[in-house]
């Protein structure tokens, strides 16, 4: 007897709900023309990378706990005197979520994730980039329910882009907008 092979949930809402509700808005002919999520990429900076050696390890954990898959180390292009980093000094960490993994990610960030921010109303809507993509910046990462607070050792930010296949900003908002962002009124 065949298993039945796991879909997302979001995924299954896409395909049943949103595709439908976008053809009929934007007039497309064919299911291929309706914009779809490509990725999710979530950066963190590691501005005190020059004090504590340490917190290289401890971030790179929690960003694996949270999304489920091992970040990458980004290293500096060039020497910035001002801000006291060196060529080739790790100055971030990023991690690119596609298929299985970005739906279930996207998943926990707008059902569990949000909800947890403090005064939460909803986000921006005009953080779009004119190509379809929309960013937004966490100032936390205590919101995420596998982060324990008597384990962080400092409480650091991170940049989540959604990267979609709309043409535009308007097709981007409708597509986020009936998977579930929760944007402001």
């Amino acid at each position: 007897m065949a298993e039945k092979k796991y879909t997302s949930r979001v995924r299954e809402q896409y395909e049943t709900e949103v595709v439908p509700y976008l053809m009929k808005k934007f007039g497309y002919k064919t299911v291929m023309q309706c914009p779809k999520l490509v990725k999710i990429v979530i950066n963190t900076g590691l501005g005190d990378i020059k004090d504590n050696q340490k917190s290289i390890q401890i971030t790179e954990n929690e960003i694996k706990q949270i999304t489920g898959q091992k970040p990458v180390l980004c290293k500096a292009t060039k020497s910035v005197a001002n801000f006291k980093v060196r060529e080739g000094m790790p100055i971030g960490i990023k991690v690119t979520l596609r298929d299985k993994k970005m739906y279930d990610f996207y998943d926990k960030f707008i059902s569990i994730a949000l909800p947890r921010v403090r005064d939460f109303r909803g986000v921006s809507d005009k953080s779009f980039d004119g190509r379809g993509n929309y960013s937004l910046g966490l100032k936390e990462q205590l919101i995420f329910p596998e982060i324990t607070y008597d384990q962080v050792e400092k409480i650091r930010g991170m940049d989540v882009c959604f990267v979609t296949t709309a043409q535009t900003d308007e097709e981007a908002r409708e597509l986020l907008r009936a998977m579930g962002m929760p944007f402001k009124k």
